[in-house]
């Protein structure tokens, strides 16, 4: 897919970093597969993984957490 920031690449797969913030809550998620222009290094996770990203720091909430960091692992 073409950037829709600079509009100038396409994007490749990577993996970023994913920060949530969310009712008191603070989660980092490390090594989440993404696609990245190589331009300008905008970061787009898709809507699955964006799914499961908000699944679990909404299950965190529940239990209490204020703060988690932890590595993407795949479904």
């Amino acid at each position: 897919m073409r950037c829709i920031i600079c509009k100038q690449a396409e994007t490749q797969p990577g993996i970023t970093t994913v920060t949530l913030e969310r009712d008191g809550l603070l989660m980092v998620v490390k090594g989440v597969p993404a696609r990245v222009c190589p331009n300008c290094g905008e970061e787009y996770v898709d809507e699955q993984v964006a799914a499961r990203l908000l699944d679990s720091a909404e299950e965190i909430t529940q239990a209490g957490g204020q703060v988690d960091v932890r590595e993407y692992k795949a479904a």
